[in-house]
């Protein structure tokens, strides 16, 4: 582990026990460095304006302000350059805007020189797309936030118009695809409605009935069901 990785997991190991201290000689013996080492680190973390103090005493230590500290600071290279990739890859979903405006939060609470390092790394890795890949209107992520009745104009794969209050229950992703899971009214049952073949989206000031999704309801010929929580 290299130094800047270092500082980095400090600081994450010292929130993660806040407002508790933890002694430099276990801090030297979660990062396999002597206790001089840590003690060093710790000293340029505080010079920096980091607000981490030590407690004396048998069971004191070191602590940090847990408030008083951004946890994205706490990006290593590795996980900002994930980060950005993944952001990255939803560039025709339905997300593409709140995706770039966190990809500049990622990058505005790194050190300049990291974030400059992390998306010069960034703009190396490229998504092959097609000319004909299609862009998902951003209104398919209000519906599915809104936790209210949603009123689709929408268009079937066979070109035909229909208008329809559907209850939103989630969405799947599929090779480029994105659907919204939702309730249907029309059809009094789950549906999957593909987001480039919404005209238009309206959210209404209704609140549906609790539903919940069982993945048996949306008949998946194959693949499996992975949500974005899932380790």
């Amino acid at each position: 582990m290299n130094r800047t990785d270092r500082l980095y997991g400090l600081v994450e190991e010292l929130r993660a026990v806040s407002p508790r201290p933890r002694s430099a000689r276990r801090l030297a013996e979660r990062f396999e460095v002597s206790v001089r080492t840590i003690e060093r680190d710790l000293a340029a973390l505080q010079q920096s304006g980091l607000p981490i103090w030590a407690e004396p005493g048998r069971t004191g230590g070191y602590v940090i302000d847990a408030s008083a500290t951004l946890g994205p600071a706490g990006f290593t290279l590795d996980e900002a350059l994930a980060v950005l990739i993944g952001l990255g890859g939803l560039r025709h979903s339905p997300f593409r805007q709140s995706a770039r405006t966190a990809a500049r939060k990622v990058l505005a609470v790194m050190p300049d020189g990291d974030a400059a390092r992390a998306s010069a790394l960034a703009s190396r890795v490229h998504f092959l797309e097609g000319e004909d890949d299609v862009v998902v209107p951003t209104a398919f992520a209000a519906a599915l936030r809104s936790d209210r009745v949603v009123r689709l104009r929408y268009q079937d794969a066979d070109g035909a118009d229909s208008v329809r209050d559907v209850e939103p229950l989630g969405s799947i992703g599929k090779e480029g695809q994105w659907y919204l899971i939702a309730w249907c009214r029309l059809r009094d049952g789950v549906r999957a409605f593909r987001g480039d073949r919404m005209l238009s989206v309206e959210v209404t000031d209704e609140r549906p009935p609790k539903r919940s999704l069982r993945p048996e309801e949306l008949a998946i010929p194959y693949g499996r069901l992975r949500s974005v929580m899932d380790d």
